[in-house]
C-alpha cells in the first residue's frame, strides 16, 4: 500500500485539518483580517506559528508519508491548542512515541476513594509511582494498619524498608523488593529532577542499606506482579496475587487489588474482615 495513502496519515490529516478549522485566529493571537473563507487558522499561519515551513506542513496535512520529530510534533499541539488527550492521539497517528508526562498524583478524586470503599471483600489501594499510597479501603486498613496510620509515611517503600524487622508483615521480601526498587527506578527515569523523588531516594538510601543495595544495582523492570505473603498476628499468614489498574484520567496511578490465592488464604482474608481491629503485631514499642 502506499504509505501516503495510509489509513493511519490519512487519519492524521483530517485530524490536523479539523482541529486548523476549530482554531479561530482571536484565540491564537492573530488578527482575524478580511476574505477569509472559514473561521479557523490558514495552513500558513499554522506553520509560522509552528515554526515549520509552509511546504512542509502543507505535506503533512495531504498525509504525505513525510518523517516528523517529537519537537515539530509538540510545536504543532501547542499552536493548535491540543489537550493532553488529542496530543497523545496526533503522536500516535504520526507514530512517534508519546513523551512522557513528568507528573505524580498527589490526591485522588472523592469518585475513585467511593470505588475503592465498594471493594469490600479484598484489600484495594491507589498507588502512585513513586509508590505514595493516595487511598485504600477497610480491608487494606485492616491488612496493613502501620501504613494506613496517621501518623504514617504513606509511602509504601519507605515503610517497607524502614520497619523494624520485628514489626515487618511481608514475608516474601527477597522476591518482592526487587521488583518494587526495578520499578520505580524505571519510573524515576521520567522525575530526575524532581524534589519530591530524590528526597526519598537520599532519606532511603541514608537509613536502608537493604535499598541502598538493591537501589545500586541499577536494575530496571516493570512493576511487581507476583503472589504476595504478608504475616497478620491475628489471622496468621495471606498470600495474595496483585492485579494492577491502570488510571490514564489520573497521572501515574494505580489502582491495586490484592485477592486471595487460595482457600486458607481467602478464610483468614474473611477472619480478618471479621474484625478489622484486630492487632496485626503480637507486641508493641
Amino acid at each position: 500500500m502506499n504509505s501516503a495513502l495510509s489509513p493511519r496519515r490519512t487519519e492524521l490529516a483530517a485530524f490536523l485539518r479539523s482541529r486548523r478549522d476549530r482554531l479561530t485566529p482571536a484565540a491564537a493571537g492573530i488578527a482575524p483580517g478580511l476574505r477569509r473563507r472559514t473561521p479557523g487558522l490558514r495552513r500558513e499561519e499554522v506553520a509560522h506559528l509552528a515554526g515549520v515551513s509552509i511546504t512542509w506542513y502543507t505535506w503533512l496535512e495531504q498525509g504525505r508519508p513525510i518523517n516528523v520529530g517529537p519537537q515539530i510534533l509538540d510545536a504543532i499541539a501547542t499552536t493548535l491548542r491540543l489537550d493532553a488527550a488529542e496530543r497523545a492521539h496526533l503522536y500516535r497517528l504520526a507514530e512517534v512515541p508519546i513523551p512522557a508526562v513528568a507528573t505524580t498524583a498527589d490526591t485522588i478524586t472523592p469518585t475513585l476513594q467511593a470505588i475503592l470503599d465498594a471493594i469490600t471483600g479484598f484489600p484495594a489501594a491507589a498507588i502512585n509511582t513513586r509508590w505514595d499510597l493516595l487511598g485504600w479501603n477497610t480491608a487494606a486498613a485492616a491488612l496493613w494498619p502501620r501504613l494506613t496510620a496517621p501518623e504514617s509515611s504513606r509511602n509504601v517503600l519507605w515503610e517497607m524498608f524502614t520497619t523494624p524487622e520485628c514489626c515487618r508483615q511481608f514475608v516474601n521480601r527477597d522476591v518482592g523488593l526487587p521488583h518494587m526498587v526495578a520499578s520505580f527506578r524505571a519510573d524515576f527515569a521520567h522525575h530526575l529532577d524532581d524534589p519530591a523523588w530524590t528526597d526519598l531516594i537520599r532519606a532511603l538510601a541514608t537509613t536502608s542499606p537493604e535499598f541502598t543495595h538493591l537501589w545500586a544495582t541499577h536494575d530496571v523492570g516493570a512493576p511487581p506482579s507476583q503472589t504476595m505473603t504478608y504475616h497478620h498476628a491475628a489471622v496468621g499468614e495471606l498470600s495474595l496475587s496483585l492485579t494492577r489498574m491502570e488510571l490514564p484520567a489520573i497521572a501515574e496511578t494505580i489502582v491495586t487489588v490484592w485477592t486471595p490465592v487460595d482457600e486458607d488464604s481467602r478464610r483468614r482474608m474473611d477472619q480478618l474482615l471479621a474484625h478489622p481491629e484486630a492487632p496485626s503485631l503480637d507486641h508493641t514499642h
